[in-house]
């Protein structure tokens, strides 16, 4: 057998991989939708796509690194409502917008400091940890602003926000989205910081062995993604013109489900950001088009739930299968161990 086709196969086998599947799904998806679900396949509803997905896609950079690690962030969206909330307040006393937004930021890195230091400096479960603070920050948002809004920010902000580049249906938030996910794609995939990443989520205690600073890495994820959140907060605010306390409410269920559905093992150690990319537009892409088609709010909860739980399961299913299917392909053992057989067998067998 030539070696050609065995470079072929391996070559398939290198592609046959859950992001490029992925990828291909949301494509499938993007058509079907199109074809089936009447207004999604305008330039107008890609624009509002591309603002809905925009705060999934942020928050799920600085989540990605973090579930890689083998921690978890889940507070992402109580600091969007808690730098919204922040947002309002300052505005209602006459701050000015241009010292709000950098201070807006500078709290949400605050904020995931606070994360880190418990997760890395006490040592506390990231999973138990975050769901605190996602209270804990969600009661502080209320306690701030209440059930009030606040709606009368400036007009030429707010019209940024929601606005279009040029003539063209995409979004002014396309330019700094694809700035921001350039930076982490070249960091996780073509730094030493990705490879400590990875080594991180792969084997703390050889990486520590290794002269990687485990817990300093950990805290500095955790502080990227509050600084994250803090921007998408302010996003968020200027998109709908209104500080709100509820803003992005059960927004870290899609950010977690998107990032897992992206190929990114809860476990840590696996996972790619091209591949959260593509995650976080089919979860995007799917509640879209059912909400096009009149779908009820809590039926997309289930969805993005199913997601979630499938995302989970088919990756260990996949690994379980490959590994059962590699351990029949292995030779078997001969029936007798070389040091039993005879000498004039040995020497035949030689």
């Amino acid at each position: 057998m030539s070696a050609e086709p065995a470079r072929t196969r391996l070559s398939l086998g290198r592609l046959a991989t859950w992001d490029v599947g992925v990828v291909i799904v949301t494509v499938l998806t993007i058509v079907v939708a199109a074809g089936a679900v009447e207004h999604f396949g305008t330039t107008r509803n890609f624009g509002f796509l591309v603002l809905d997905l925009a705060p999934i896609l942020l928050l799920a950079l600085p989540m990605t690194l973090i579930i890689v690690t083998g921690e978890i962030d889940l507070s992402v969206a109580s600091m969007v409502g808690l730098t919204s909330s922040l947002m309002g307040v300052l505005w209602n006393n006459g701050v000015p917008l241009e010292t709000i937004m950098p201070v807006c930021v500078l709290v949400g890195a605050v904020l995931g400091a606070v994360n880190g230091f418990l997760v890395t400096g006490l040592g506390l479960p990231s999973l138990a940890v975050t769901i605190g603070t996602l209270a804990l920050y969600r009661g502080l948002s209320f306690v701030l602003l209440g059930n009030t809004a606040v709606a009368d920010f400036p007009r030429d902000h707010t019209a940024w926000a929601i606005g279009s580049i040029g003539e063209s249906w995409l979004p002014n938030v396309v330019i700094p989205i694809v700035a921001l996910v350039a930076v982490f794609v070249v960091v996780l995939h073509a730094t030493p910081i990705g490879r400590s990443v990875y080594a991180a989520g792969a084997n703390p205690t050889a990486a520590a062995f290794s002269g990687i600073a485990v817990g300093r890495l950990k805290f500095w994820l955790y502080v990227t993604s509050g600084t994250v959140a803090g921007l998408v907060g302010v996003f968020w605010t200027l998109r709908f013109s209104s500080a709100r306390a509820d803003n992005a409410d059960g927004l870290e269920l899609t950010v977690v489900a998107a990032v897992l559905l992206g190929g990114v093992s809860i476990f840590g150690g696996r996972g790619t950001l091209p591949g959260v990319v593509a995650g976080v537009v089919l979860l995007a892409s799917l509640q879209n088009a059912l909400r096009l088609a009149d779908v009820s709010t809590e039926a997309l909860t289930v969805v993005t739930g199913s997601l979630l739980i499938v995302s989970v399961l088919a990756p260990n299913l996949t690994s379980a299968i490959r590994s059962a299917a590699h351990r029949r392909r292995r030779p078997r053992p001969p029936d007798e161990p070389m040091h039993l057989l005879s000498p004039k067998r040995e020497r035949t067998a030689s």
